[in-house]
């Protein structure tokens, strides 16, 4: 789970855990007062199995994953291949890249203690993302 998703749980976790304690203390009835708090346990529960699906088995967590992985590991292990409008080949990089993505016509990334900036080209970014 990406720690963005773990900031949503942990909240999302208090707020219903504070609202067991709430409901506990101003519930009257005795089975409301065991009720309410089980009922807050087991949504937390629900919840966080839920997240851990969605993060593990959905095409976006895992995308979401692969892009905390490379924001915090300084890119992925990558061959970009830079190519003119015809084909012809300008430049090929291999090795951990961080790309960065815009819609500006343009690509960005360093490599090797230098920035590299292409304009109007086509790009290909193979990266490794698997284990």
């Amino acid at each position: 789970m990406t720690i963005g998703g773990w900031i949503g749980f942990a909240v999302i976790a208090v707020c219903l855990i504070l609202g067991a304690i709430g409901g506990a203390v101003l519930c009257e009835n005795i089975a409301a007062r065991i009720i309410v708090p089980i009922v807050c346990v087991l949504a937390t529960i629900g919840f966080l199995i839920g997240m851990l699906w969605y993060y593990g088995n959905t095409a976006s967590g895992q995308r979401a994953m692969v892009d905390q992985q490379s924001d915090l590991g300084n890119g992925l292990n990558r061959v970009i291949r830079v190519y003119t409008a015809n084909g012809d080949i300008i430049a090929e990089f291999e090795g951990k890249i961080d790309i960065e993505g815009n819609d500006g016509g343009y690509v960005l990334f360093d490599y090797e203690g230098k920035r590299y900036t292409y304009y109007n080209c086509f790009v290909e970014s193979i990266a490794e993302i698997g284990g």
